[in-house]
């Protein structure tokens, strides 16, 4: 089936979405022999002949099943049909099948940390529909202290804008003014509205967990597939929730 040549490029795993128009515009990709600069140019896979660099390309094969965690930075919007989005998170992977995953939940822009994509449809939904209620973990960096009863609010619960806000846990973090905020249901801007309601402003907001599977020392803007053994722990607590 024809397909535009930048998503070809991108779909093969010779360069990401953004990649891959750059290196069509600077002469590096050719169609049958013959360069072309427009990442627009229609193509069919089945038939035409595409090389980068060099390098004959390949259509992958899809029906592989991909887990993988990314550490979102700041700035980056996680879902890629938003058109308006300048960065999307989902680009920052490197793979071949990287359009076609989805990720578990989502962070907004202005939030870091743990993304979990999988392009296996029945994983994803099961970690982020909200009756399996996987417990996830952030650290909030707020503008002041917050005072033992208004982290006691925001386990109590509050109202706002219709929606009943609450955490599971609020401790204090490893630095001042910061703490470890738990919840397993995830509403848009949760956490910063809790904060918010308790009169402090969210500085900085990272997702450290979600269930069973941690951040841990994964770099900013960095990826990495899951094991097999976190793919089965997610599963399972998905399950016993």
């Amino acid at each position: 089936m024809p397909e535009y040549l930048v998503k070809f490029v991108s779909r093969s795993g010779a360069a990401s979405r953004r990649g891959a128009a750059d290196r069509i515009k600077s002469g590096q990709v050719a169609v049958n022999g013959q360069t072309v600069l427009d990442p627009a140019c229609m193509v069919d896979p089945a038939h035409d002949e595409v090389v980068c660099a060099g390098k004959l390309l390949h259509a992958p094969d899809d029906s592989e099943k991909v887990y993988l965690m990314l550490h979102k930075p700041r700035g980056y919007t996680t879902s890629h049909r938003d058109r308006h989005a300048s960065k999307l998170a989902v680009e920052l992977i490197d793979l071949a099948v990287a359009g076609k995953l989805v990720s578990a939940g989502r962070l907004d822009r202005d939030s870091e940390g743990l993304l979990i994509f999988s392009n296996d449809g029945d994983f994803i939904n099961r970690l982020a529909h909200p009756r399996y209620g996987l417990t996830k973990r952030y650290l909030a960096t707020a503008d002041r202290e917050l005072s033992r009863e208004a982290r006691q609010k925001m386990v109590d619960g509050m109202v706002d804008q219709g929606e009943l806000l609450r955490a599971d846990a609020v401790t204090p973090g490893p630095a001042p003014r910061t703490y470890h905020v738990e919840l397993h249901e995830g509403k848009k801007r949760e956490v910063r509205r809790l904060l918010k309601a308790c009169g402090a402003q969210t500085l900085r907001l990272v997702r450290l967990s979600l269930g069973p599977v941690e951040l841990g020392e994964l770099a900013p803007g960095r990826w990495r597939k899951l094991t097999p053994a976190e793919v089965t722990a997610l599963c399972r607590a998905a399950e016993e929730v």
